[in-house]
Order: C-alpha cells, then sequence, then structure tokens
C-alpha cells in the first residue's frame, strides 16, 4: 500500500482550507527507506560515541550494556524515524503541486 498524507491548502475565498492527498510512488517510498535507514545507522554510530564520551566525562564504569543502553537512549531522541522522511517527501510534492 502507497504511503499517503494530507495537507491543507489554502483556497482564496474560503474559510476553510481544502484537504489534499499526496501519495508517494513505490520508488519514492523506497528512497525515502533507503535514506532514512543510511542516517539511522550514522546516527546509531554517533550516540554509540557520544555514549562512550558521557561515561568517561563521569567517570562510569565502562561496561558494554550500559553504554549500549544510553546509545539507545540518545538514539530514541534523536532518531528520524521512515515516516518522518516520507512525510517530507509527501510534503515537497505537496508544495510542487500547489504552491503555484
Amino acid at each position: 500500500m502507497a504511503f499517503s498524507k494530507r495537507f491543507p491548502r489554502t483556497v482564496k475565498g474560503q474559510a476553510y482550507p481544502e484537504w489534499e492527498e499526496v501519495y508517494l510512488t513505490e520508488t519514492e517510498e523506497k528512497q525515502e527507506e533507503q535514506i532514512s535507514r543510511k542516517e539511522n545507522i550514522r546516527l546509531m554510530a554517533e550516540c554509540i560515541e557520544d555514549a562512550k564520551k558521557i561515561m568517561e566525562n563521569r567517570k562510569l564504569k565502562p561496561f558494554q550494556t550500559d553504554l549500549i543502553n544510553m546509545a539507545i537512549s540518545l538514539f530514541e531522541k534523536r532518531a528520524s524515524h521512515t515516516i518522518y522522511w516520507k512525510e517530507e517527501k509527501a510534503k515537497d510534492k505537496f508544495d510542487k503541486l500547489f504552491s503555484k
């Protein structure tokens, strides 16, 4: 099933916006998933490095499980999930279609 997102479009002379649904093609969706995956891997590696620095700065014992748990917590706060990338792509398509 194709990814879709609805956006409000302001119509001159109307009090309420019209909602337009934008669909991603299968290719666009897969491309956004690949971008998201690469970004998440990069982000997780960054979080592991940050967790190491935090543990060193706070003089915490460098237990691997603690390090990974801290990295996961950082990742959850920072990670851009696949849905975000798809929504951004859909918003770009919406803007191109209706920003005339």
